[in-house]
């Protein structure tokens, strides 16, 4: 083992949360630094991979997960225009058959937050990163207004798609979407267990997904979801919520008694998404985890799963390694396999479902429709998903 290392972790996103456990328990100090005054969860709902349920296991967090999550056993959706399937995966086909957790971000990160401070690891609000000065024997976190508050052995830059320290290239996708989270109702007609999703083309994208705890009732919850460009956010706000009900409900209308819920345009959260293409750190004392090294679009809802593998393959490496420098090949080694492939499937699926194109939504909706079943690739579609296909965490 490396030996016992102080450690500085940026960011209280799930895989920052995780990797302060993980190392925590193998005797390292770490100090987190989360940017807003409060640590909080961003967004609604997730799924929780298979991949990320073994992370949760390791650190024996997965059963109370699971008392707060939903089972989702497939991801299915419905091009209108032809009533073709143009999304058919179910979990059952993969290697181990386990479902997803569909799960409110709030109820995941209170979770990890909770055995943080079980764990008496210091969380230090207010300190956005800016930068870092490194030295041969140490490096230290630079925080808005030139806040340098200590220096670490290494650092983990778990801070996101904008992390100012990391490398590589970022390109905002030119879809979004907004999110809500409401009660799933006593009577609906869409399929339960599932990430259910309608198409028009490519353009226009509805889906719903159990996530267990709804936080804001203690009711069972569902996360509703519409696609959207960023460039059209004000102009869907400035319509107000009768017109994004009506028009969820045009190209859905099997998800009115979800989205009658919704009572003001407020409730409605805007995510926009980034894809980056990272190179791991040359620095044996800086880390990236998660989307400060490389991020895709939620199309596989793989960004929590893949930040808690990179938490979990970090904490490996260090335990294994005699050194930084060895534990940083360690670590870039167990990874670059399982990044890369998700990071060639994004750039080819997702505008197969989020583009102004009307070519690739009608390639999509053929092969899914007519091939997806076929056992050779439901078998390869479902272990994909579910994050078991050259996992190495």
């Amino acid at each position: 083992m490396v030996g016992k290392l102080n450690i500085a972790i940026i960011g209280c996103g799930p895989g920052g949360l995780a990797a302060a456990l993980f190392l925590n328990r193998q005797g390292h100090a770490i100090t987190i630094f989360d940017q807003f005054s409060e640590p909080l969860p961003v967004g609604s709902g997730l799924l929780i991979q298979p991949s990320g349920q073994l992370v949760l296991e390791q650190l024996g967090l997965l059963d109370r997960i699971r008392a707060l999550a939903s089972p989702v056993q497939q991801l299915h959706g419905i091009s209108v225009e032809k009533n073709r399937r143009a999304l058919d995966m179910q979990y059952a086909y993969s290697s181990d058959a386990r479902p997803a957790l569909g799960i409110h971000r709030a109820s995941l990160f209170s979770v990890l937050l909770n055995e943080v401070k079980e764990a008496a690891i210091p969380v230090v609000a207010n300190s956005k990163l800016t930068g870092m000065d490194e030295t041969q024997v140490s490096i230290a976190p630079v925080f808005e207004g030139g806040l340098v508050q200590a220096t670490f052995d290494c650092l983990i830059d778990a801070s996101g798609a904008r992390s100012p320290v990391a490398g590589g290239q970022v390109k905002r996708l030119d879809y979004g979407a907004f999110w809500a989270t409401v009660d799933v109702p006593e009577k609906y007609e869409i399929l339960p267990a599932a990430l259910d999703q309608r198409y028009f083309r490519a353009s226009q994208m509805a889906g719903i997904m159990p996530i267990g705890l709804n936080p804001a009732t203690g009711n069972p919850g569902a996360a509703l979801f519409w696609s959207e460009k960023p460039e059209n956010a004000d102009e869907l706000i400035a319509s107000g919520i009768d017109a994004f009900r009506q028009n969820y409900c045009d190209l859905w209308p099997a998800a009115e008694p979800f989205v009658s819920q919704l009572q003001s345009i407020e409730e409605l959260n805007l995510a926009v998404y980034h894809h980056r293409t990272g190179l791991p750190s040359s620095s044996n004392r800086l880390f990236y985890i998660g989307d400060s090294w490389h991020c895709t679009s939620p199309q596989l809802g793989q960004g929590a799963n893949m930040a808690l593998i990179d938490a979990a393959a970090l904490a490996k490496a260090l335990e294994q390694s005699s050194s930084l420098s060895i534990a940083r090949k360690k670590y870039r080694k167990a990874r670059m396999r399982h990044i890369k492939l998700y990071q060639v499937l994004s750039i080819i699926f997702t505008p197969l479902y989020q583009s102004d194109s009307r070519i690739k939504p009608w390639i999509r909706d053929m092969v899914i429709h007519n091939f997806a079943r076929w056992p050779i690739i439901r078998n390869f579609i479902a272990k994909t998903v579910s994050g078991r296909l050259f996992l190495s965490p």
